[in-house]
């Protein structure tokens, strides 16, 4: 599953609209003067809008699924096709604007 990696200014939205943020970049790697983003740190969610009975709104978000052959420092990097899971809401996180110049699996 190649896809283009991840960087600290992608705008990343989880499935109900707010803004997710990577808390931890990874400075090694550089992608158009940005740092990469790695699967071991979590993303933080601002602005989701959803509010079930139960849960509340998606908060963090922590990605399950990220490239097998590209890492930093021995963290697996983002790829725009990447899993993520929020919580508490247990859907996903959607990459919609990336870098478009490097590509990983």
């Amino acid at each position: 599953m190649p896809g283009f990696l991840l960087h600290v200014g992608a705008t990343v939205l989880c499935m109900h609209g707010g803004q997710a943020q990577p808390t931890v970049p990874l400075p090694r790697v550089m992608l158009g003067g940005q740092p990469a983003v790695g699967q071991s740190g979590p993303y933080a969610v601002a602005g989701c809008p959803f509010v079930p009975p139960a849960a509340g709104p998606c908060v963090t978000a922590q990605w399950v699924v990220a490239a097998t052959r590209v890492l930093s420092g021995g963290v697996p990097l983002v790829l725009q096709d990447s899993t993520a899971v929020c919580t508490p809401t247990g859907t996903g996180l959607l990459p919609v604007v990336v870098q478009a110049r490097v590509k990983g699996t």
